[in-house]
């Protein structure tokens, strides 16, 4: 039976088992590196204790780090369409291995002292951590848009959504308990050996496209579909840096990033100081471990919402994503009882889940097209992380001047901002289903 373009293909099962041992071990060495990079947040209270650090001097730590990302994303987007996504994969998880390494081996530094010195060295480890960690993304996303169908893309970014939060479930679990029983240190430590373990796999398995793994090539229907223009800055300009789409989803991001990072980095420190929580208690497990299942729903309800009932338009299921952000700010603003603020951060987590999937996971390959997909995805997450800088130092000094009653409400006017843009392009779809 023959099929256009924007029809949803048919695969035979060579393919459909090629594309999953494909996938399967990219999503989870990206949900690996998800686990040394949102390892700090569970040793941040660690970090004030040890070198009697405030929560600004943590923070800085938190913003040169998130800084080195968006701007290194920006960079690195256009680089990995060039190189293609499995070498960016490789150099990232690699990378991100010696540097979570080296964060851990500063508990050994102490001739470094307490102060600027060594507040140096953990901004500057760290920083570089995230740099690598900024080619995962681009990475991901760069070798899926040449496997996956505009049609299909919906749903399987749920999928990779899902294996994400795997690895912000191992380190909620692990380093929730890592950094009762053992040294903070090892925070970083067990991170880096299951990021080794998948970087190795993804060097056996993971292909750039279907032709390197002897498979037919696929029509994605994407952006992208019938170009033949060579992929150099003018193409890449012309596609996504002065693309009025891209660029109004890239001011959506930097919204998301405020409100993704201020909550992500900062709360289990809020649990512990704000609710009085030990991240080893049952309620804190229970809670850490509700936030992740609602962010895997939330990626699986964005990815079913965005392929079955918007036609493959990502714009509306982001604004409902952002509609659930601010009415559980405004909850945590209020701060009625532990019971309604550990559901206000699970609603939260699945309303991130369904920006992000939607956004930085899918509108990334569609609006880039995969000759383009790095540099929409480094565009897209640069401006996230360029927005979660501001949580670092920024809300580290809010926190300590004006206490854990200003941390909610000053996360709402982003995600209002962010759901604004998306009613901007509510009807927008890449150009190859147009008219569908």
């Amino acid at each position: 039976m023959e099929h256009s373009p924007q029809d949803k293909p048919t695969h035979t099962a060579a393919f459909k088992r090629r594309r999953a041992l494909n996938w399967l071990t990219l999503g989870f060495t990206y949900s690996a590196m998800y686990m040394g990079r949102y390892n700090i947040s569970f040793a941040n209270k660690a970090l004030s204790e040890t070198y009697g650090w405030d929560k600004t001097q943590v923070g800085s730590i938190i913003t040169a780090a998130l800084t080195i990302y968006g701007i290194s994303a920006f960079f690195n987007g256009p680089i990995a369409d060039r190189i293609g996504g499995r070498k960016a994969m490789l150099i990232g998880v690699f990378g991100a291995v010696v540097f979570n390494l080296a964060f851990g081996f500063g508990a050994y530094i102490g001739f470094l002292g307490t102060g600027t010195l060594l507040i140096s060295y953990f901004a500057t480890v760290w920083s570089m951590n995230m740099y690598f960690q900024s080619y995962s993304a681009l990475a991901l996303i760069k070798v899926n848009s040449a496997w996956f169908h505009v049609r299909e893309r919906g749903v399987f970014s749920a999928i990779f959504g899902s294996m994400i939060q795997s690895g912000r479930a191992l380190i909620f679990v692990v380093g929730g308990i890592a950094v009762t029983f053992l040294p903070w240190q090892w925070v970083f430590f067990l991170p880096a050996a299951v990021m080794l373990l998948m970087g190795i796999l993804t060097f056996k398995f993971v292909r750039d496209n279907p032709e390197d793994a002897g498979q037919p090539m696929l029509e994605t229907a994407d952006a992208s579909s019938g170009d033949t223009e060579k992929v150099d800055f003018k193409y890449l300009a012309k596609k996504v840096f002065t693309n009025p789409i891209t660029l109004t989803i890239a001011a959506a991001e930097f919204c998301t990033g405020f409100v993704r990072h201020g909550f992500e980095q900062w709360f289990p420190r809020y649990m512990q100081e704000a609710q009085h929580l030990a991240l080893d208690s049952s309620a804190f497990q229970k809670g850490a471990l509700s936030v992740v299942v609602a962010g895997i729903l939330g990626a699986f309800a964005a990815g079913t919402l965005s392929d079955w009932v918007f036609k493959s338009r990502r714009p509306p299921v982001a604004f409902i994503g952002y509609f659930f952000q601010i009415i559980c700010l405004a909850v945590i603003w209020i701060s009625p009882g532990l019971d309604w603020i550990i559901a206000a951060f699970v609603l939260n987590s699945f309303g991130i889940s369904m920006v992000h999937s939607m956004l930085s996971g899918t509108a990334s390959m569609d609006f880039g097209g995969k000759r383009a997909a790095a540099s929409a995805t480094g565009m897209f997450d640069g401006m996230q992380y360029i927005g979660g800088a501001a949580v670092g130092s920024g809300m580290g000094w809010m926190l300590e001047t004006f206490g854990w009653g200003s941390w909610g409400p000053s996360m709402i006017g982003f995600s209002i901002i962010g759901a604004i843009l998306m009613l901007r392009l509510w009807n927008t779809v890449p150009k190859g289903i147009r008219g569908q």
